[in-house]
């Protein structure tokens, strides 16, 4: 390898420090499964009437996204 080839320290690219990979997909993964729940909840609650999927989606989004969360909390 040619010295102009190798990595200096200004241009390596590292991962931030905390979460990994892994905890933040899992985190995206029950959060996407607790708003499919809800909007299944709004689904029913409405006596399942069809047509209206995407409302419940993000209707479900927004009611999750104004809890506190229990992370932020402690």
């Amino acid at each position: 390898m040619t010295k102009s080839a190798r990595r200096s320290p200004d241009n390596v690219v590292t991962m931030p420090m905390g979460e990994t990979l892994t905890e933040t997909n899992q985190r995206s993964e029950s959060r996407e499964q607790a708003i499919a729940r809800r909007a299944y909840e709004l689904y029913c609650a409405r006596g399942y009437e069809d047509g209206h999927d995407v409302e419940d989606w993000v209707n479900a989004e927004r009611e999750l996204r104004a809890e506190p969360s229990a992370t932020s909390a402690a």
